[in-house]
């Protein structure tokens, strides 16, 4: 239970020993156009602070030069280096796959096509060209007949790579079908799975690590079913924000690989002292500063509510995740979990 019993239980604050900050986008650093709320201020502190900050992302869809330039739009110093996305990690992946300078069918847009040049890759979108492998990404134009051409080249038996398997996708009007269905189009089509470079699977925490020599890095996400779990996938301590997807009623019932190691409010908690949780003797109970949550039978009862509700949130979360009990086997009070 990686929140409460790791290595860094007894630090100040989520950044003590980190080297490097690598952060996910869409739901930590903005929403949409708009920067969220204290991130931009956050992230230039750390920077400031000597820490490298990278920031992470599974959208396939634009470049890491498009990536960077959004970026700085919101005044982050930011390049295009210091962006690293899952169609880099898929081409990395795709290298150990085929020869060099193969031909590949690409089921994307812009940011896939980029990465695949930049690799000395060529490509095409037809089946009917004998591509040596098909690399496939999200982009709003993917339709039918590219899929079908992906399918066309698979029967064939010749590698396949996506650069995620993200079911959802948040967009201006909310959440989107994203690459995952895209992916499960084909798949049904062609009976077999590609192989994963972007979150929750290893690879570009692999690429992100490698490309900023980052020894201790700490990941910040706020999706449990890709970030959270990639970086424990990954083996690296993960703040989970609140200003994104996931909020306290997914938290409550996080698998138990997909549970943070920090749990906060926006990325200002990177800087602020984290509190120990302290569990009574039959870890029926846990304290998180001044809140009280125990677990009584089959009710989550709330025994100090305390000043804080993000620690209120952290103490209901220990002592359910140590129970090691199913979320539905127990009575949750709304007031843990309500926005």
């Amino acid at each position: 239970m990686k929140l409460f019993t790791s290595r860094r239980r007894s630090v100040a604050t989520p950044l003590d020993g980190v080297d490097a900050v690598l952060a996910d986008l869409d739901g930590v650093v903005y929403q949409g156009p708009t920067a969220i709320a204290f991130a931009v201020e956050a992230l230039g502190r750390a920077a400031s602070e000597g820490l490298r900050i990278g920031y992470i992302t599974n959208n396939a869809s634009r470049t890491d030069v498009q990536v960077a330039e959004h970026l700085a739009s919101f005044g982050l110093n930011v390049v295009a280096r210091d962006v690293v996305t899952s169609p880099q990690a898929a081409v990395r992946l795709l290298s150990d796959l085929v020869a060099p300078g193969s031909l590949i069918l690409v089921v994307g847009g812009d940011g896939l096509v980029d990465e695949l040049t930049k690799g000395g890759f060529s490509v095409t979108r037809e089946a009917a060209d004998q591509p040596a492998a098909v690399i496939q990404g999200f982009s709003p134009q993917v339709g039918w007949t590219q899929l079908a051409e992906a399918s066309f080249a698979l029967h064939r038996g010749i590698p396949w790579v996506a650069t995620n398997t993200d079911w959802t996708i948040p967009v201006a009007g909310g959440l989107a079908p994203g690459n995952g269905t895209l992916v499960s189009a084909v798949h049904t089509a062609v009976g077999r799975l590609p192989v994963v470079a972007g979150k929750p699977e290893v690879p570009i925490f692999e690429e992100a690590t490698r490309r900023f020599s980052a020894k201790s890095p700490l990941f910040v996400g706020d999706r449990l079913d890709t970030d959270i779990l990639g970086a424990n996938r990954a083996g690296m301590p993960v703040a989970h924000v609140l200003t994104g997807v996931d909020k306290a009623k997914q938290l409550l019932s996080a698998k138990p690989d997909e549970r943070p190691t920090f749990i906060l409010d926006d990325l200002r908690g990177l800087f602020e002292p984290y509190p120990v949780t302290t569990f009574s003797k039959d870890d029926a109970l846990a304290t998180v500063g001044a809140s009280s949550v125990r677990i009584r039978g089959n009710a989550v009862e709330i025994v100090k509510a305390g000043d804080d509700s993000t620690d209120l949130l952290r103490a209901a979360c220990a002592v359910i995740w140590k129970s090691g009990r199913a979320i539905y086997g127990l009575q949750v009070p709304e007031s843990l979990y309500e926005d």
